[in-house]
């Protein structure tokens, strides 16, 4: 009975061609409305089905599925169709689909997890070839990045101190820590303490997490996409500029993106399986992610928690139990390092710069949290920023797409913000467990809440941007599969594929028009390439051959990465990388226009390369040292920057980043001064006035400059305190 009637279900029409054996392209079922995976239509004559291609490369249509566990499959009665996309196994009856135990919509068992997708053959070597680029692009010329200095020495002191590299102390005895949490230069002090200090010693691990990051990227689209849309997404992350600029230095930015990219695969898997495990993993990579950049890392919460409650299995309660355990687990590992700094007592640990009270949560959520909100810079306790910690650009609504982020970041925006509409839509019919809608949800819901923050805040960093990177990116490459999948399978969605490649050909137009030839072969192909792809998708007949769509295809996706790839290329060249502090690609930023017009020359950080000034002026102080504790006393890490770089000597940092910072009150420092614990102070005319620095000019004596080598101060000037014992 079983048998006879598969056969039925698999006869041909009348009039047709016998169908091959198991070939599911040639199955005739009823249609099912708003089933587009499964629906089978008649051929049209222009439709491309009646071109006959040979299958996608690594898809198997004849392909034998095996029941999950052994068990039999259930004689419905109908053919089982394979989703074009994955490979599962799917229902061709939507009504059963729905008739679940229960008869709820929506409400499911786990589902059986599916056989893994067989790789196309071109998939191995494209993702090879995007990891060698990607390895060579960050990587090239590493020995000489061009590092952030501040990071740099506090590296180079974390590195030479357990105490220091645990309490993220700036200089060797840890008198007063980073203006951030130390977790996001961790990986660089293990490097510089394995290797040396040495500047790609420093640059390292940000090469290696730039390319985890694509790999990572990479296995989790093609879990939830397939190979076409994990191939492009990796590639699209590759060749983003902000991406490949940032990698190239040490700012901890890139370590928060490869953080949250796990966090994001071990969510995806958690709505797929409804397991307890990756949902904690989820958790745990997320915490983390926030001793990188500490509240940065929560953005993608409410993203991730909506994807899990939308579609996960199980029913409504056991969905919230598991939210509420992982976002416990998320905030316990999150303030793991502020608990720990809370129950140290203050004598024993480094004070906490950006704090007006030594308070760790003042750290976080005040200096770095509230403080950048708003009109309120003393929040919680938080010292105000200054123009050296603050930047005021980049803010509004309109930030992403303006003529220096716009560049760095949002060549595939448009793609993103279609591929999440139409993947959302076209999915409104599907089962709520459907896991391509539930991946639209998350990647941009992480995208969304991102671009809220960064519009709302008093300023940003253009390179802050990085952390959009693997939402665009998986939203491009899903999006592209799924077009690609609707216009194979034909009608009226089959041109949404042309249009996006159109789209973002125009959009690239948008973006380069602020820097008109730059370079000057970029967008005239990009353009060209896409206008090719876009219409050989679109006039394709049923002569057209399978090579000619796929050649049409390439062109379209190349015509998309072309102009991102140019400006990615232009960071190798120092005049196109920014400046140390704010890392940009392009001729953009204030960095690029100073050394277009002479004013300043390319600056590269040196570590444990001190020039003559900073050799003269070390000789000095370690010969005059007469036993102190400290070996200088500088007015804010600006000061100390250089020295700190050079040598990992204990220096005592007055001020921290900022110069504000209340420690050493005054009292403090006359205190160590008579104790023979500093003797000598360096102050510069860059940072504003202290109680601690007025009383240095009213109770120390200062140096010549000539006493260390100097023909003149410059903006620093060096203070003898051993009359004031």
């Amino acid at each position: 009975m079983t048998n006879s009637r598969r056969r039925r279900s698999s006869s041909p029409a009348p009039g047709g061609p016998p169908p091959s054996e198991g070939d599911f392209a040639t199955t005739q079922l009823p249609p099912i409305p708003g089933d587009f995976a499964t629906t089978q239509l008649p051929p049209a004559p222009d439709d491309f089905a009646t071109a006959q291609l040979p299958p996608v490369p690594g898809d198997d249509p004849t392909a034998r599925i095996t029941p999950v566990s052994g068990a039999p499959a259930a004689d419905t009665g109908t053919a089982a169709v394979p989703d074009a996309r994955t490979g599962h196994r799917r229902a061709a009856d939507r009504g059963r689909r729905r008739a679940r135990p229960g008869g709820e919509r929506g409400r499911a068992t786990t589902p059986a997890r599916p056989a893994p997708q067989p790789a196309p053959v071109w998939e191995r070597p494209a993702l090879a070839g995007l990891l060698l680029l990607a390895t060579v692009l960050y990587a090239w010329g590493m020995g000489h990045a061009a590092v952030h200095p501040y990071y740099a020495a506090a590296v180079r002191s974390m590195a030479a101190s357990w105490h220091a590299f645990v309490y993220g102390g700036v200089d060797v005895s840890g008198s007063i820590t980073i203006d951030k949490l130390p977790g996001g230069l961790w990986p660089q002090a293990l490097s510089v303490r394995v290797f040396g200090p040495h500047l790609w010693a420093v640059a390292l691990p940000q090469v290696i997490e730039g390319v985890a990051t694509v790999f990572l990227l990479h296995r989790i689209v093609r879990a939830w996409a397939g190979p076409l849309g994990a191939i492009f997404a990796a590639a699209v992350f590759t060749l983003t500029p902000v991406a490949v600029v940032l990698t190239r230095h040490d700012i901890p930015d890139t370590l928060l993106t490869l953080l949250l990219v796990l966090a994001a695969g071990a969510a995806q898997k958690a709505v797929r399986t409804g397991g307890w495990a990756p949902l904690l993993t989820c958790a745990v990579w997320i915490g983390l992610a926030f001793q990188a950049k500490m509240l940065q890392a929560w953005l993608v919460l409410p993203a991730f928690a909506l994807a899990h409650q939308l579609a996960a299995p199980g029913s409504v309660v056991r969905r919230i139990t598991r939210l509420v355990a992982a976002g416990a687990l998320a905030l316990l590992v999150s303030c793991s390092w502020l608990l720990l700094v809370w129950a140290t007592p203050a004598g024993s640990r480094p004070y906490l710069d950006g704090t007006t009270n030594n308070n760790p949560f003042t750290l976080v959520f005040g200096y770095n949290g509230l403080s950048r909100f708003g009109g309120n810079p003393n929040a919680l306790g938080a010292v105000a920023g200054t123009a050296a910690s603050r930047t005021s650009g980049n803010t509004g609504w309109t930030m992403l797409v303006n003529h220096t982020v716009g560049p760095q970041i949002a060549w595939f925006l448009p793609l993103a913000v279609l591929a999440v509409v139409l993947g959302v839509r076209w999915r409104r019919g599907e089962p709520r467990t459907d896991a391509l809608r539930a991946g639209f949800v998350l990647w941009g819901g992480w995208l969304v809440l991102h671009v809220m923050v960064f519009s709302l805040s008093n300023g940003n960093h253009g390179y802050y941007t990085i952390v959009l990177a693997p939402a665009l990116a998986a939203l491009a490459g899903g999006g592209v599969a799924m077009m690609w999948e609707q216009y194979q399978t034909g009608g009226p969605r089959r041109a949404a594929l042309p249009a996006a490649i159109a789209l973002s050909a125009v959009w690239a137009a948008v973006l380069e028009e602020p820097h008109p030839g730059f370079p000057r072969w970029t967008l005239p192909i990009a353009l060209m390439l896409g206008v090719c792809g876009a219409l050989g998708l679109w006039i394709r007949g049923p002569r057209t051959t399978r090579r000619g769509v796929l050649g049409a295809l390439g062109a379209g996706l190349a015509a998309t990465l072309l102009a991102p790839a140019a400006w990615s290329l232009s960071c190798l060249d120092p005049v196109y990388a920014g400046s140390p502090t704010s890392p940009l690609a392009g001729p953009v930023g204030t960095a690029y226009f100073a050394l277009k017009d002479g004013q300043t020359k390319v600056d590269t950080t040196a570590l444990n390369a001190p020039d003559r000034r900073d050799r003269q002026l070390l000789a000095y102080l370690q010969a005059n040292r007469s036993g102190a504790k400290y070996l200088v006393a500088t007015q804010a890490a600006y000061s100390a920057e250089p020295l700190l770089r050079d040598t990992a000597a204990p220096m005592l940092v007055m001020g921290g980043f900022t110069g504000l910072t209340p420690f050493p009150t005054a009292p403090q420092l006359a205190s160590l001064v008579s104790s023979h614990q500093v003797r000598f102070a360096l102050l510069t005319t860059q940072r504003p006035p202290t109680p601690a620095t007025k009383w240095v000019k009213s109770n120390c004596t200062r140096v010549p400059a000539k006493a260390y080598g100097r023909t003149s101060d410059g903006s620093f000037r060096l203070y003898d305190c051993a009359p004031a014992l």
